[in-house]
This record gives C-alpha cells, sequence and structure tokens, in this order.
C-alpha cells in the first residue's frame, strides 16, 4: 500500500491538481435541506467530497468543527467513505496536535488508527519528542507548522534566534530542524500559509522538494499567483494548496455541491495557469 508522500504524489499527477478542499462543516453555514437532518455534517462532507474529488489533490476535514458539534462519529465515517469511494485521495486531519510521552501516542493513535487518517498537522512547538508519535506512523504523513497564514502568525514565528552567521527566524529553524532531522522516514511536510509568499519561497528553499500544506487562499485573501511561484517545486508540483469555505459556501441553496464544485474547479484551474 502507498504511503502518504506516495498518494499524494500521485494525485497531483492523476488529477492535474494542487488544490485541497479543507471540509470545515460550520453548523450555522448548512444548507437549509440538510439543518434538520442528524447526520448533516456526514452528508454535507459526503457532497463536498462527491463534488470535487476529481480535482482535487486531498481533503483535509478540521477536527474542530466535528468535535464542537459532537459529529466526531460523522468525520470518522466521512473518512471511511472518502477511503472506501475515492482511495487514491489522501485525507489529512487537521488537528494541530503535539505532547510528550504517551499523550502524544493517543494522539497519534486518535489520528491514525482511530480516523484513519492517511496524514495530520502537528505543532513543533514541545519539540522532537512531541513529534516521534507521529512520525513512527513511517506511512503517514507529519504535517508540521512552520509559518502559518494567521494575523498573528509572526508574533513567535518572525523571531531571530541565534548570533552572527547562525541568526535565522524561528520559522526558518524550524523547516530546518524538520528537513535535516525529523524527517528520517520521509514523512514529514509543512505548514507554510499563502498570506506570506517571502517566508514560502525561503522555506522552499530550506527544504527542498518537501511537499508544503498552504492555507491562506480564498477567504483569507492568499494570491493564487504569488503561492504558486514562490512554492512550487521544479515540476510543478510539492503544494497542498488549501480552500476550505470559498468552495463549501459557495452557495447555501440545493445547489451547494454544483456550485462547491464550479469554485473548485475555478481554483484548480487559476493554480495550474501558474504551475
Amino acid at each position: 500500500m502507498a504511503n502518504f508522500i506516495q498518494q499524494l504524489s500521485a494525485a497531483w499527477q492523476a488529477n492535474n491538481s494542487l488544490l485541497c478542499v479543507g471540509i470545515d462543516p460550520d453548523v450555522t453555514r448548512l444548507p437549509r435541506q440538510l439543518a434538520s437532518k442528524p447526520d448533516a455534517i456526514l452528508q454535507f462532507g459526503k457532497a463536498i467530497v462527491d463534488a470535487t474529488a476529481d480535482l482535487v489533490c486531498a481533503f483535509k476535514p478540521q477536527i474542530a468543527y466535528f468535535a464542537a458539534a459532537d459529529a466526531e462519529d460523522q468525520l470518522e465515517e466521512l473518512i471511511a467513505y472518502i477511503h472506501q469511494k475515492y482511495p487514491a485521495i489522501p485525507v489529512i486531519l487537521d488537528a494541530k496536535r503535539g505532547d510528550i510521552g504517551a499523550t502524544g501516542d493517543q494522539y497519534a493513535s486518535e489520528a491514525f488508527e482511530r480516523y484513519q487518517a492517511d496524514a495530520v498537522t502537528v505543532s513543533p512547538f514541545m519539540g522532537s519528542d512531541s513529534i516521534t508519535p507521529f512520525t513512527d506512523y513511517e506511512d503517514k504523513g507529519v504535517i508540521v507548522l512552520c509559518r502559518t497564514s494567521n494575523a498573528g502568525g509572526g508574533d513567535f514565528q518572525d523571531l531571530v534566534i541565534g548570533e552572527g552567521q547562525a541568526k535565522t527566524r524561528l520559522y526558518q529553524h524550524i523547516a530546518r530542524v524538520v528537513a535535516e532531522k525529523w524527517n528520517g522516514a520521509g514523512n514529514c511536510a509543512l505548514v507554510v500559509g499563502a498570506t506570506v509568499p517571502g517566508e514560502l519561497a525561503e522555506v522552499r528553499r530550506i527544504v527542498g522538494d518537501m511537499p508544503l500544506l498552504v492555507p491562506g487562499i480564498g477567504a483569507q485573501g492568499g494570491d493564487i499567483e504569488a503561492t504558486v511561484m514562490a512554492g512550487k517545486t521544479k515540476n510543478g508540483t510539492g503544494l497542498i494548496i488549501n480552500s476550505a469555505r470559498a468552495i463549501l459556501y459557495a452557495s447555501g441553496k440545493d445547489d451547494y455541491a454544483l456550485a462547491a464544485r464550479k469554485v473548485a474547479k475555478a481554483t484548480r484551474d487559476a493554480i495550474n495557469a501558474h504551475r
């Protein structure tokens, strides 16, 4: 069975796509015809997946939306549905985990055994022993926060550390550590936001062809051309460019799945125009 990196590489080629659809099911924004159904989140997710599966390189459900709605069972069912119907498309669980010891082991088990995700997002803040429980699953992807797309991302990530020729910014240090020390099994990737294309280009220079998960286009305002030009590898891949709200909520009416497909296709094509 293919590991996450192999699965991702195959999806880049098969669907001619660097687009990842984020599945962030806000119950206050679901289409009216689903609102009263007990499995509304699952039905919404399935419809979005069916409408966009041939246009994406990955799906990325955000666990907080499911947990807040007491719908973790629907998250399990949705991931199982994707694996069954679209086995070539990897699923990234956006959970931003990271803890030490037995707690870290449980978080890794949650992501990879309970939810059966192909990859998970993690925080590097607690260091290497908080990441090892995830990288020990050598067939799974471990996507480490590096330079995030939110307005406050630079509060810590842009801090200058070290002295003299060793002086660097924290996000650059994270990129180097992940590439040089944590990626022994070749299953790591990094999160770098589309809202910081200069930093994205710097991370690409540091890590070579390592995959980069790039949030921040669409509703967050990241520029597609700048993102692709800054982050693509020499062969025009290397990016998992996430869009969620702009696709999920393209319409709040009966045509929501068709509208989501239309926006996803336009986004995929806009990305490809700069590859």
